[in-house]
């Protein structure tokens, strides 16, 4: 049985639009009915943007409404003229001419959709280069106006499993940046309170000393007279 271009981001649509099973899903994307049900739950797939099986012609929507009535009855994909990503030895990416007009359009959805991503790793997923990226990004781009989002799995730039690596590697590298920066924040707060402690103990000393004992007072000289 055929499978949808992305099963993960398939499964992230349906689950958030439909009223479908995790089973019928599950047999939809070819992924286990458990790893369905955590999507649902939060548990993974996060950050990961739900592609419409409909729209990209891999399912119709009669058969999802079908679907939806009936529990019982499996979703089949539709035929597509998608062309799939091929499978890449190790190096250089080598995008063919006829896909890098797409490139823009591809940056321009990472852009937009994944803005945690690193210059270096849009290059490196897309072939693309940081000249093009900046100039898709603050729209001084030649064909600016001609630009138009769209997923790099679909135009056949990257896979799936690419796209979601760069995306974890980025989260992973904004969390690690902002417990960093935490810890920073926590270490100073630390130093300025020792500070101010350590500034304060010396008044404190000095209030708990005991007052010193005022002098007696000189007895006055006697009057008497001899």
């Amino acid at each position: 049985m055929s499978l949808p271009l992305m099963p993960k981001a398939t499964a992230v649509w349906l689950v958030e639009n439909t009223a479908l099973s995790f089973e019928q899903i599950a047999a939809f994307t070819g992924m286990h009915e458990l790893e369905v049900q955590a999507i649902a739950d939060g548990e993974v797939a996060v950050g990961i943007v739900g592609v419409n099986p409909i729209t990209n012609g891999q399912l119709t929507q009669d058969e999802l409404d079908r679907a939806q009535t009936d529990s019982s009855f499996k979703l089949k994909m539709n035929k597509t003229d998608i062309p799939l990503p091929k499978a890449r030895a190790k190096g250089a990416r080598y995008t063919p001419v006829s896909k890098r007009q797409d490139r823009p359009d591809a940056i321009s959805w990472l852009l937009k959709h994944h803005p945690d991503l690193t210059d270096a790793q849009l290059s490196r997923l897309i072939g693309t280069t940081k000249p093009t990226i900046l100039s898709v990004r603050d729209r001084s781009h030649w064909n600016a106006t001609n630009i138009k989002p769209q997923n790099p799995v679909t135009l056949g730039l990257c896979t799936e499993a690419e796209l979601e690596k760069a995306v974890a590697i980025a989260q992973r590298r904004v969390s690690n940046a902002a417990k960093a920066k935490q810890r920073e924040a926590n270490r100073r707060e630390r130093e300025a309170k020792a500070a101010a402690e350590a500034a304060a103990a010396p008044a404190a000393e000095a209030a708990a000393a005991p007052a010193p004992e005022a002098a007696p007072a000189e007895q006055a000289p006697s009057d008497s007279g001899n």
